[in-house]
């Protein structure tokens, strides 16, 4: 693998805001919930970074400080962290939270990742002040809280161009399945190469023509990256809409498509299935969405029965299936890591589960159709993929190891944390924790490493179980958690699932009859919890080791049968 260096794109995030300084014409519309438009011109951007830059280094700020960023606006977001970053500041941002529940938890949150990243200054808005304020004093670092109403006035100078591609662009905590967050060091580098490779090399963007819409919260890596960074180095227009009013209208996202003529889009597997469950033939009624040409799917385990519902629904409304791009990627390769070729739509590959479970990927054996596995494409140029075994030897297609891989995208490892870095980064190469298997260079991911079951021998992947409990009736799909706990020195299997109270009995009964037909495993414990109790990422998604943790503590709440004659109100 040849490592060229050259970008086709500006080197740093700050050159990419320069270079497109003189559009007045272009940029990105903000919509709020209340539908009300705020559009920002490339030239705005640029112009408002750079006096935000400035003020913020009249705060006593220097290139390097780290500044937290709890923001919900999704305008005011991007201009302060785009008036950071063209500062040589490092933007940290954090997920805004605007309700008292679990607030304790969440100044937890808050207290690590200050204290962790050193932010000297948490820029918050009038309505995220009370809830990240009185978390500070945990952090231990000094920093003080600071109001978007307050980056007001002309500063006194322009900002220079110090900022280098070998700078921290930003940290990006990760969310992952514990308690602890921690920072990924994203450098100006890292971006330019994985905004080279995902804009130019993955969607083959099509400037003045494209147009990006996205709902994805801007404090994650796909929301961020995708459609505030990537867009930007490749001189791409977007559509922001506001991620909670996705969540209670999954409309909302067609309309926009349909409204703003939107090209490029991506979501994760939950979200398309949101989409084929709630909408209805007449919500599809009056949509063009032939002008989508890339609809992309990645940040967790894809089902292909999704895509496939999705596009069925969205058929009348001239949505085409090839315009699927199932990925891999991960916070610690900045963003992206695989994409199918363009084009080419959902495409899988079937294997017998029985070799699956010894690590093997082969093909079924006669009429049996197989377990289903997406396929999430190729490495992009100057990166490389490779699959190891537990000894670090790379393996041949269609065995199953862990994936590994390496190029200028990859990250410098996690803030701070040199133990943790090590762990994870090794002679050049990024070791994912995921499981997976190459066929003719093209990747298909199994799972977590940390995560999987093994049970008398043989493997068990957890999202498997979770998405045939998923299916039941009564059983909120994508609110599953599988795991396997130790029993007598013998590990056994455990599922959580999320329903109504008054469905807790029969599908205690009907989960462990599913996952006993379907994968021949006796189930040791059902636990059917409330709505809403599993514990969360802050993208939204169970966190599989903390329920675990719960569980053995004691301290996962249960759903209860209603009894006969109780008061329903």
């Amino acid at each position: 693998m040849q490592l060229t260096g050259v970008r086709h794109v500006p080197p740093t995030l700050a050159a990419a805001l320069d270079a497109l300084a003189g559009d007045d014409a272009r940029g990105y519309t903000f919509v709020r919930p209340d539908g009300t438009e705020v559009f920002h011109s490339f030239r705005s951007l640029a112009d408002e970074a750079h006096r935000r830059g400035a003020f913020l280094l009249e705060q006593g700020l220097r290139k390097g400080d780290r500044v937290a960023l709890v923001v919900p606006e999704s305008d005011d977001f991007v201009l302060t962290f785009f008036g950071a970053v063209r500062a040589g500041l490092v933007p940290v941002p954090i997920y805004p939270q605007l309700s008292f529940k679990n607030v304790e938890a969440y100044h937890d949150t808050v207290a690590h990742i200050v204290g962790a990243s050193g932010a000297k200054l948490l820029v918050a808005s009038a309505t995220t002040r009370p809830f990240v304020e009185p978390a500070l004093p945990k952090a231990g670092v000094g920093s003080r809280v600071l109001e978007t109403t307050s980056l007001t006035g002309l500063p006194s100078a322009r900002l220079g161009d110090d900022v280098r591609p070998e700078d921290l662009g930003f940290l990006q905590f990760t969310s992952g399945s514990t308690s602890r967050p921690k920072g990924v060091m994203v450098s100006h580098g890292n971006l330019a190469a994985n905004s080279e490779a995902f804009m130019l090399h993955g969607v083959r963007r099509i400037t003045k023509v494209d147009k990006g819409v996205s709902w994805l919260p801007l404090f994650h890596d796909m929301g961020l990256i995708g459609f505030v960074i990537g867009p930007l180095f490749s001189d791409i227009e977007v559509v922001f809409l506001p991620t909670a009013s996705f969540v209670r209208a999954p409309r909302l996202w067609l309309d926009a498509l349909h409204r703003y003529r939107g090209t490029i889009t991506y979501a994760p597997n939950f979200a398309y299935a949101l989409v084929a469950k709630r909408v209805k033939d007449r919500d599809v009624e009056g949509l063009d969405l032939s002008c989508v040409r890339v609809a992309g799917c990645g940040a967790e385990p894809i089902q292909a029965k999704t895509l496939r519902d999705f596009a069925a629904r969205l058929a009348p409304a001239g949505f085409r299936p090839e315009a699927f791009l199932p990925s891999y990627g991960m916070a610690e390769a900045t963003l992206a890591i695989t994409f199918m070729p363009l084009g080419s739509g959902l495409a899988t590959d079937r294997v017998d589960p029985k070799a699956l479970q010894s690590r093997r990927a082969d093909p079924p054996r006669g009429d049996d159709g197989g377990q289903e596995i997406v396929d999430c494409g190729l490495p992009f140029p100057e990166h490389e993929v490779a699959i190891v075994n537990e000894a670090g030897e790379r393996v041949g297609d269609r065995v199953v190891g862990e994936i590994v891989t390496r190029g200028p995208s990859i990250c410098a490892g996690d803030f701070q944390e040199p133990e943790l870095t090590a762990a994870s980064f090794k002679d050049g190469w990024l070791h994912t924790g995921d499981l997976g298997y190459t066929v003719d260079g093209h990747v298909f991911v199994c799972g977590r490493v940390k995560d999987i079951i093994i049970i008398r021998g043989r493997n068990y992947y957890p999202q498997d179980i979770e998405w045939a409990v998923g299916e039941l009736p009564g059983v909120r799909r994508g609110n599953v958690v599988a795991f396997g706990v130790d029993v007598a020195g013998e590990e056994q299997l455990v599922v959580c699932a999320e329903a109504h109270q008054a469905d807790a009995e029969a599908l205690r009964e009907a989960v462990a009859q599913a996952v006993t037909a379907q994968f021949a495993l006796a189930v040791h414990k059902v636990e059917v919890v409330p709505q809403g109790s599993l514990p969360r990422t802050s993208s939204g998604k169970p966190q599989r080791r903390k329920t675990k943790q719960m569980f053995l503590e004691g301290s996962l709440p249960t759903a209860r049968p209603v009894e006969r004659g109780a008061d329903a109100g």
